[in-house]
């Protein structure tokens, strides 16, 4: 088959060529893939930037988000069968969606949504198994509550917005100025212009945050949460109790724990907490999340789409930080 690999790490390495097909084992879905989204996630692995915590061998077939059909199934395999749509997330030592198949384990996969197409199911579950799990499973969000998502126009932001406000939360973002009146349409009741405003002056006593962004960023929304509230960040820094569950050796343990000890020093002083959030692949969850976007809760939020051939574009315009929504590889 055909697939996008790297060979080592480098912010411009990868190529397509040709490598095995994957053998599926008992608990594996064989899937052929109609389409898969880029993620940050896919630039960083390539940099090697989480390296030490996601310790892959070369070559690397990249990719974390796909949907397709299923070709064959293991053994004991039970929830799906072949000529299924589906689409998931793989497991983060299992990745490897920028190919024309990829072996899925069953709790991984949900089946695709029947109102959308390929394109639009593959920009889905690395984005919204995120926002899920960052405010369904960790804040727990209840309705009434105030959340602040940064980078609304993101890929998670675009999906945050809907969730938190499917939640019945109040919701507040920060974007650009072209994006503010976009992401007013997601849902969100707050924008601030990052350009204009300083969201720190202008946000108070917010249940959670949802960061995505730098050091600075995560340092000035400790100010925007009241006694009790929740920092969640996806970009960092990673805590000890992360590389617990990662079962990472205990040097590494340590590392996180000097890491994070500055930012989890400053949440003690202000009264809330923070948690490092590393989405996993779970198949329950995305199928909790088909339900919501067949029900019109949540819509796929698209900026461009790029051929297979095209890859290394995509990944670089990615890499730009300015899409609005996901970004689509096609690649059946």
């Amino acid at each position: 088959m055909k697939a996008f690999f790297i060979e080592g790490y480098g912010k411009q390495n990868g190529r397509i060529g040709e490598v095995p097909d994957p053998e599926p084992g008992a608990h594996d879905v064989l899937v052929q893939v109609h389409a898969a989204s880029v993620n940050q996630l896919d630039s960083k692995i390539r940099t090697g930037e989480f390296k030490l915590i996601l310790p892959y061998s070369f070559p690397l077939i990249l990719g974390n988000d796909l949907a397709g059909t299923v070709v064959r199934t293991g053994s004991a395999v039970t929830l799906f069968k072949p000529g299924d749509e589906v689409y998931a997330r793989p497991p983060e030592n299992r990745i490897g969606t920028f190919a024309q198949l990829i072996a899925v384990n069953e709790d991984a996969l949900a089946l695709k949504p029947s109102n959308i197409n390929m394109a639009e199911a593959a920009s889905i579950p690395l984005v919204a198994l995120t926002a899920w799990q960052a405010l369904v499973e960790t804040a727990q969000l209840k309705k009434g509550q105030k959340v602040l998502i940064h980078a609304g126009a993101g890929g998670v932001g675009t999906l945050a917005i809907q969730l938190a406000k499917h939640f019945g939360a109040f919701v507040a973002t920060t974007t650009s100025t072209p994006n503010i009146e976009w992401v007013k349409a997601l849902g969100a009741d707050v924008v601030i212009d990052y350009k204009t405003q300083n969201f720190e002056n202008e946000l108070h006593d917010y249940d959670v945050v949802l960061n995505s962004l730098g050091t600075d960023v995560l340092e000035k929304s400790l100010k925007v949460l009241k006694r009790g509230g929740q920092l969640i960040s996806i970009s960092g820094p990673p805590t000890e109790s992360f590389a617990q569950q990662q079962r990472l050796p205990w040097v590494l343990r340590q590392v996180m724990r000097l890491l994070s000890s500055g930012i989890r020093r400053k949440a003690r002083k202000h009264g809330v907490s923070y948690t490092f959030l590393f989405m996993r692949a779970n198949g329950a969850q995305l199928k909790e999340i088909t339900t919501l976007i067949e029900a019109g809760v949540i819509k796929p939020v698209i900026d461009r789409s790029f051929s297979f051939q095209s890859t290394s574009d995509a990944l670089s315009y990615v890499e730009m930080g300015r899409s609005k929504g996901k970004v689509i590889i096609t690649i059946k």
